[in-house]
């Protein structure tokens, strides 16, 4: 999502960009037909931190194959800058570029350095974090409907529940114990079950008898938050700040075997700004989300519009623009 926001951003101020990620991972699904960009390129290579024994050494070697034809890839289109945003799928156009002194830039979407952002820091023109206070440029880029349709929650009439691209079976078993409780409030639910739980959870909503929007897997997931007052979610960083971009209070469970438990603190970030709510996984997730059911949603809508920092993507293609001219 940062790369989305970060191409439309580029475009319209008249650059051409191209798109260096994974054959693994949700890189295709995202920009197989390309999006915004004028070339994509996906490269075979696998998460490192992940492996044991052979398996890192495996994976190593998949990331220096794919450092080459990065390496190529950079001349082939005279690439003047290269924006990271961390993940395994970034580091062989991130290696590449920093071996060919083409500057670097790198923006961290989470409250915890991933590991590759962390070992390139050193060589980046600048370090963008919506969390980190010294970053140069503020806040988060998300696309912009995400901004333009930003409104503010005054009655809670629709719930979106956001298991994420695989599904999370906790998000979906929570939003099918309170399928009936929504239906008898009168509350319409949206839910994003994932690819790998949705004919589970397509089947229990019919034996409830509970009418639901449902999706397996969507690129127009903006489109659904934006008809939201209220999200249930993972507290993956891109969705995370588009909610907050858009005035969308939500009740966030944290992947719990995320590295360095980022979901966490990236959900605490907002808790402790009083933006929004966070359970672990363990907790009693149903009796909590029957609480802010009943909580009012206008002043924390108010205040997530507030905090949410605008153009965020324009600044930082500016800033890039500094160092190529």
């Amino acid at each position: 999502m940062i790369a989305q926001a970060l191409v439309e951003a580029a475009v319209k101020q008249g650059h051409e960009a191209i798109f260096i990620g994974s054959m693994s991972g949700q890189d295709r699904k995202y920009f197989e037909d390309r999006s915004s960009f004028s070339h994509v390129y996906f490269l075979e290579t696998t998460g490192v931190v992940n492996q044991k024994g052979l398996g890192k050494f495996k994976a190593l070697y998949k990331v220096f194959r794919a450092l080459l034809k990065s390496r190529a890839i950079l001349k082939k289109h005279k690439i003047q800058a290269t924006y990271s945003v961390g993940g395994f799928s970034a580091a062989p156009a991130s290696f590449a570029s920093v071996s060919k002194t083409i500057p670097l830039f790198i923006h961290e979407q989470n409250a915890v350095e991933g590991r590759l952002n962390s070992l390139l820091k050193p060589f980046a023109k600048r370090f963008i974090s919506a969390y980190d206070e010294n970053s140069i440029i503020k806040g988060y880029p998300v696309k912009e409907i995400f901004s333009k349709s930003a409104r503010v929650r005054t009655s809670l009439e629709s719930i979106i529940f956001l298991g994420g691209s695989h599904g999370a079976k906790s998000i979906n078993d929570l939003a099918l114990s309170l399928a009936t409780e929504l239906k008898d409030r009168g509350i319409k639910i949206i839910h994003q079950a994932g690819e790998n739980d949705f004919e589970r959870v397509k089947e229990e909503y019919a034996d409830l008898g509970v009418e639901v929007e449902l999706y397996a897997f969507t690129k127009d997931l903006a489109t659904l938050i934006v008809k939201a007052d209220l999200a249930v979610s993972r507290a993956g960083a891109s969705t995370l700040w588009e909610a907050t971009t858009n005035g969308l209070p939500a009740f966030y469970v944290p992947y719990p075997h995320a590295a360095g438990d980022h979901q966490f603190h990236n959900a605490r970030f907002i808790v402790e700004n009083e933006l929004g709510w966070c359970e672990r996984e363990s907790e009693d997730l149903k009796s909590k989300l029957l609480s802010i059911l009943d909580e009012p949603l206008e002043e924390k809508s108010k205040k997530l519009i507030k905090y949410a920092s605008s153009n965020v993507a324009d600044k930082m293609i500016e800033d890039v623009a500094k160092f190529i001219i």
